[in-house]
């Protein structure tokens, strides 16, 4: 089976409740080659965040259902490792503090300059990934930077495109249980049948080991351990 090419850049999240002023980022980041979802609330973006996986998430500091703060806080408890950058009308230096101590990566204050917004975004990817960035997997380590797994023994294994951002999307969110539905949606695209989920679990867990991906019946999977 060949992997389907991945997109030149993202996936991003925006959370905005500013119609106006979300639909023209969307359009902007798309023309600029990034996937990017939108969420209008609070709820809206706890939803799509903890499906991710993305690489940015831009988080508007005053949401409608839930409030940025706590949203923030509530990804960052479900170990959420996406790069988060807070927008905010709120420039007093307090708000500021308070949302990079909820762990936020950046802060950038409204009105902003879209040029600068997509500048920073980029900076934050490249923080991300330019980096030996290492997320653990049992006693082993899924290295960002390489794009490939650090097995305990000390062995580095090679991931095709899919087995990665597959296994990138259950170590970032060991908590969770995905349905199928779900990571055929997030890793796959809708065009492709549930089968392809299962296919690259079986790869996965013929390189890495059985225990690497957990079946959870009736539900979906889960990340395992090395």
């Amino acid at each position: 089976m060949t992997d389907p090419p991945a997109p030149a850049h993202g996936p991003l999240l925006l959370v905005e409740d500013d119609a106006e002023l979300a639909d023209m980022l969307v359009e902007l980041f798309r023309q600029a080659g990034y996937r990017i979802d939108l969420a209008r609330d609070g709820q809206r973006g706890l939803h799509l965040a903890l499906r991710g996986p993305y690489q940015v998430i831009m988080l508007d500091r005053r949401l409608p259902a839930i409030d940025g703060v706590d949203l923030l806080i509530r990804l960052r408890r479900c170990a959420v490792a996406a790069r988060v950058l807070m927008l905010s009308a709120l420039a007093d230096p307090d708000e500021r503090i308070r949302g990079l101590d909820a762990g936020a990566d950046d802060y950038l204050p409204k009105p902003f300059e879209v040029p600068e917004l997509m500048a920073r975004v980029r900076a934050l990817t490249r923080r991300r990934y330019d980096g030996a960035e290492l997320i653990p997997i049992g006693a082993g380590q899924l290295d960002l930077a390489q794009r490939g797994v650090r097995l305990p023994d000390g062995r580095e294994v090679t991931l095709s495109g899919r087995e990665f951002e597959l296994i990138r999307l259950l170590a970032t969110q060991p908590r969770m249980v995905h349905s199928r539905s779900q990571l055929r949606g997030r890793v796959f695209g809708a065009d492709r049948t549930e089968a392809v989920v299962d296919t690259y679990v079986h790869y996965l867990r013929r390189k890495l080991g059985d225990r690497v991906v957990r079946t959870v019946h009736g539900l979906g999977y889960q990340i395992g351990a090395l």
